[in-house]
């Protein structure tokens, strides 16, 4: 028997792994003049750098300081967190909201909260990450059903006899399609299951958001989670339901109980943003434009959202495109295995709003020329 290598040994071996498939991920600080069209991230309208959402972060940190002292149930609920949970709900339709730091811990609370090993989880298989962590956490019995095949759910939700959760995400963040959220509601409500919809890629992108747009918000059997860093270009994530819920997330959901706060800045930022997106659907409506555009221009399917996939070979061939677009002056992300639920690899493009139009079209024209010579 071969004596064990260590964890020194273990760890070179890993990382000699994911470099031999093409796999290994590296951290790339950029600076905040960075001269670089971003065309990665998620600051989907583009509020992240508004001055009236910088200046609210900024006012805030003076008033309240850095961070919010505490976590929230000791002394770390600030008026500011009211305020935020207040307009959120208001504006998505919901009875209540609370706020979490990250939209993950969001997600993580509220599985975790309302899932045990008495729970049956009901899961769409291209779920974000945070709510696959959320159900191993929760020990519930897990059935993993198609990419939104509401059959497979009709079939999973019959054979049910526990109380019964069904995850979703409205827009996906990799194939970037929608849920059929109607029927999915219909169906869980028909089985009195609860349905928890994941509104990261559409609040902002779609108004506030898909679930809302369907009349289904403030339905008693529907829970949303989003995020405040994408559209709304801050961080942090809520979790928007009946009040009930919020309740019974205070005083059970693990993630938030021993979680700081929301940072000051932070959640100021998300208020301020949200006013703006809520104001002006114009910028919603210039993403749209752009994703539409640029999914001609590169000969695939447009998104529901505002980030767009472009299929690459390989991920030697999606790496390569990303670092010849760079050195163009564009960056894009990249999904490769294991971050993509089908295997494929691809280019991740955000059509921002925040990005002025000559740089934009400085960049379609770069993107069109790089998946032409490394795409095909």
């Amino acid at each position: 028997m071969a004596a064990p290598t260590g964890w020194d040994g273990w760890l070179a071996e890993r990382a000699a792994a994911r470099e031999d498939a093409g796999l290994t991920r590296r951290l790339h600080p950029r600076a905040p003049d960075d001269p670089v069209t971003d065309l990665a991230g998620n600051d989907y309208l583009g509020l992240g750098r508004h001055p009236a959402v910088r200046r609210a972060a900024a006012d805030a940190a003076l008033t309240w300081g850095a961070g919010a002292g505490a976590s929230r149930l000791v002394t770390g609920t600030l008026a500011l967190h009211e305020e935020l949970e207040r307009e959120l709900a208001d504006w998505l339709g919901q009875p209540a909201a609370l706020a979490c730091s990250t939209g993950y811990h969001a997600n993580l609370a509220v599985v975790t909260a309302l899932a045990d090993r008495d729970t049956h989880v009901i899961s769409d298989a291209h779920v974000h990450a945070s709510l696959i962590d959320a159900v191993r956490l929760s020990r519930a019995h897990l059935t993993v059903v198609p990419h939104n095949d509401v059959d497979a759910v009709r079939t999973a939700l019959a054979g049910s006899t526990r109380r019964t959760l069904v995850l979703t995400e409205s827009i996906y963040s990799v194939l970037g399609d929608r849920a059929p959220l109607a029927d999915l509601a219909d169906v869980c409500h028909a089985h009195g299951a609860w349905l928890l919809v994941d509104e990261a890629h559409a609040v902002g992108v779609h108004g506030a958001g898909l679930v809302h747009g369907l009349g289904l918000a403030g339905r008693p059997d529907v829970v949303v989670t989003a995020t405040l860093s994408k559209s709304l270009g801050s961080q942090g994530g809520a979790v928007l339901g009946p009040a009930a819920l919020v309740e019974h997330l205070v005083n059970t959901a693990r993630p938030f109980i021993f979680d700081t706060g929301l940072n000051p800045a932070a959640a100021a930022a998300a208020l301020a943003a949200a006013r703006i997106a809520r104001a002006d659907p114009a910028l919603a409506a210039t993403v749209h434009a752009r994703v539409d555009g640029l999914a001609e221009l590169l000969g695939v399917a447009p998104p529901a959202g505002a980030v767009l996939s472009v299929p690459m070979p390989s991920p030697r061939a999606a790496v390569a495109a990303q670092a010849e677009l760079l050195a163009e002056g564009v960056r894009v992300g990249c999904f490769r295995p294991p971050s993509v639920p089908d295997g494929i690899s691809r280019l991740r493009v955000t059509a921002s709003a925040g990005v002025a139009e000559e740089e934009w079209q400085r960049a379609t024209k770069a993107l069109d020329a790089v998946v032409l010579e490394l795409g095909r």
